[in-house]
């Protein structure tokens, strides 16, 4: 399979990375380049446009985790725009939704980038109703602007093993 390639432009002065159909383990360094690239140009937060990927391995869920990482340590942000059923599904087993910030479209992804005031470093300090959301699905609270099939829910702590139901041993 040939190399391909991680278009690069800036939007309203934020850097979006263009990902293809498919990311695994042949094309996860040409990600991870344009990542690296892309990041030069940050102002605050980049953006991640997976609205065409259908697929996405442990190779890119590794790649996108540690973009966030890099940019979290240096008080910004990684934002990914994920529209496929697949690639949510995916993010949402791994815990990945939690972590880093997901948008159904770029629009909404870059909306945000003008709403939320930037944080440099430490822990997050915003009240609980202010906390960056993740999609979860059918589940959680509505969010304006958003179609019925999308719900936006708070990113809360897991609850301790010992709280749910059964036991779980």
């Amino acid at each position: 399979m040939p190399e391909v390639g991680f278009p690069v432009q800036v939007v309203g002065g934020v850097p979006v990375v263009a990902a293809p159909e498919e990311i695994d383990i042949t094309n996860a360094a040409g990600l991870r380049a344009a990542l690296l690239e892309a990041a030069a140009h940050r102002n605050g937060t980049l953006v991640v446009d997976m609205s065409r990927t259908q697929f996405c391995d442990s190779a890119g869920i590794n790649v996108l985790v540690r973009a966030h990482k890099r940019a979290q340590a240096e008080g910004d942000e990684v934002l990914l725009v994920i529209a496929g059923p697949t690639v949510l599904r995916i993010l949402a087993v791994t815990g990945i939704d939690r972590l880093i910030p997901t948008f159904p479209s770029l629009a909404a992804a870059l909306a945000q980038t003008a709403a939320v005031p930037r944080v440099l470093a430490g822990p997050m300090t915003a009240p609980r109703d202010e906390w960056p959301h993740s999609i979860t699905g059918m589940f959680g609270r509505s969010e304006p602007g958003f179609a019925g099939a999308i719900a936006i829910a708070p990113l809360r702590p897991a609850p301790p093993v010992s709280s749910l139901p059964g036991g779980m041993r």
